[in-house]
């Protein structure tokens, strides 16, 4: 983990946040549904009458609690993730039109997965420190030598769960963030990756002249 980022890191960083916080207001906009965590903000929102930002910025601050007995370190980029992408939550979503036609909100969930995979490629490439829920993920692997992916499910679950009982969102926007959102991140890094590696090559044939 970097302790010391440039100012473009930083930037870099900032912008993958806020993008990723502006995918799932488009998510939450559509009214089909959203990611499990995101389910579970609504809920809270719901039962404390919060905004879906401040309960996911509660949240957030939650996990990072948990990550105590996990023995797991932040980093800035964990403070970025807890606090921009619920400012950016609650800014953008009244900008965000409310589709009445089924399509359009498909296409509006779709939209937001790739903004979230964009700003998630953005953020992770980083290297400032994980996410809350992604920090969570990997000590209670560490503590219980369970498979990571069996981990990830089991909390998805849980959470999805929750967040439904609780009164959140659960529909086809929530299948779409399930099974996209994966290929959506793992495309975008690749896209990053490559982008980075053009500007470095442009940056060093402009120091050799």
């Amino acid at each position: 983990m970097i302790l010391r980022p440039s100012m473009r890191t930083l930037v870099i960083v900032l912008a993958g946040n806020w993008l990723f916080g502006t995918g799932h207001a488009l998510a939450i906009a559509s009214g089909l549904g959203v990611s499990p965590w995101t389910t579970l903000a609504q809920g809270i929102a719901l039962q404390t009458h919060w905004s879906i930002g401040t309960a996911v910025l509660v949240l957030g601050l939650v996990v990072l609690a948990l990550w105590v007995p996990l023995r797991e370190r932040p980093g800035l980029g964990t403070l970025f993730n807890v606090v921009i992408v619920s400012v950016a939550i609650d800014v953008m979503l009244p900008y965000l039109p409310t589709p009445q036609n089924q399509l359009l909100g498909i296409a509006q969930v779709v939209a937001g997965i790739i903004l979230n995979g964009i700003g998630c490629a953005f953020y992770l490439t980083g290297n400032l420190g994980p996410g809350p829920r992604d920090g969570l993920m990997t000590g209670l692997q560490r503590i219980t030598r369970v498979r990571i992916a069996r981990v990830r499910t089991s909390l998805e679950i849980s959470v999805l769960a929750t967040g439904w009982l609780l009164g959140g969102v659960v529909g086809i926007g929530t299948l779409l963030f399930a099974f996209g959102i994966g290929p959506v991140i793992a495309i975008c890094l690749s896209w990053v990756a490559r982008l980075d590696q053009a500007i470095g090559k442009r940056n060093a044939s402009g120091r050799v002249r």
